[in-house]
């Protein structure tokens, strides 16, 4: 009868390095695996060479993109709405900044079409309004109206000048009592150089009284040329600051106060006003926003009265009554 003896010590140890063996063997091919597929995602990650020109011809023809914005275009994916299209990926990459437009393609690769999709159960104009930061901000017009006009301004721009003149006093008169009127600040600094430090000084008197900063901005857009046609630009700065000093003597403003502010030149809030401004899309002024509604450019009063009236309808407000327009003479 044969006797049971323990094994000896180098046979423990080379069952357990073949253990080990095994086991390293088994990580390293499923290390190699997911390398694999994810090297394979990866080439998933742009459509077939000809797929992905004609495609690219396509986006640029339709929406004349110039050659030095570059475009990708991702894989084909199922569309779960449309089964027999597939939806493409197509990246916008403007120097960084990238957009990606949504396509659908036709599995036989015969067409291509863009649909957007909205949801119905959202409000763009009130998404829009919740991203407008309005707190202490001087107001023109109705207190509290369920209607505001948020318009970004540029003390140095002359189409900004026109806007505030169509505003103060034709569109106030009419719209005054229903209506709340906001300025914040969008100074295109490239071009206009004297416009942020008009901003800061303005949201000085601000600090202290809204009607000074109503005064001093109704002046600067009535009188641009008498801060441009300054000789020197420190000149531009003095007469800016010498003006805001004028508005704070006029409303009784503690000049103290307001002085340091001026001399302070702090531009953080101008800053933090521009960077809102890019979340909602601005990119020139003057740029309003009638209860969310966009509007480009110094636009003619008529296009201002029906932006208006629409929303003063859609907020169960009433509409003021326009004096009839003159007939125009009749030709003989």
């Amino acid at each position: 009868m044969t006797s049971l003896r323990p094994a000896p010590r180098y046979e423990i140890i080379n069952i357990q390095l073949a253990m080990l063996r095994r086991f390293l063997v088994t990580l390293i091919r499923r290390s190699f695996l997911l390398l694999l597929a994810v090297c394979l995602g990866c080439v998933a990650q742009s459509a077939s060479p000809d797929l992905a020109r004609n495609i690219e011809r396509q986006v640029r023809s339709y929406y004349k993109i110039p050659p030095e914005i570059r475009l990708l275009v991702g894989a084909p994916s199922p569309s779960s709405e449309f089964p027999t299209y597939e939806s493409v990926i197509v990246t916008v990459d403007n120097e960084g900044k990238k957009q990606d437009l949504a396509f659908l393609v036709s599995k036989d690769r015969s067409s291509m079409m863009r649909l957007t999709k909205f949801d119905l159960r959202k409000d763009p104009y009130a998404e829009t309004m919740s991203k407008i930061d309005t707190s202490g901000r001087p107001t023109r017009g109705a207190k509290a109206s369920k209607v505001v006009v948020v318009n970004f301004d540029d003390f140095e721009c002359p189409f900004c000048s026109r806007m505030h003149q169509t505003l103060f006093p034709e569109i106030l008169k009419e719209y005054g009592d229903r209506v709340t009127f906001i300025y914040k600040d969008y100074p295109l600094l490239e071009i206009h150089p004297w416009a942020t430090h008009a901003a800061v000084d303005a949201n000085c008197l601000a600090a202290q009284n809204g009607d000074a900063y109503w005064d001093f901005a109704d002046y600067i857009h009535a009188n641009q040329r008498e801060v441009s046609n300054e000789k020197t630009p420190g000149a531009r700065l003095e007469a800016l600051d010498r003006l805001a000093m004028l508005q704070g003597q006029k409303h009784n403003l503690d000049v103290v106060k307001l002085q340091s502010c001026i001399k302070a030149q702090d531009e953080s809030a101008v800053k933090a006003s521009m960077k809102e401004a890019e979340t909602i899309g601005v990119e020139a002024t003057p740029t309003l926003f009638i209860d969310g509604e966009k509007i480009d450019g110094a636009v003619p009063v008529g296009e201002l009265r029906a932006a208006l009236d629409r929303a003063l309808k859609d907020a169960n407000l009433p509409v003021p009554e326009h004096a009839a327009a003159a007939a125009a003479p009749v030709s003989k």
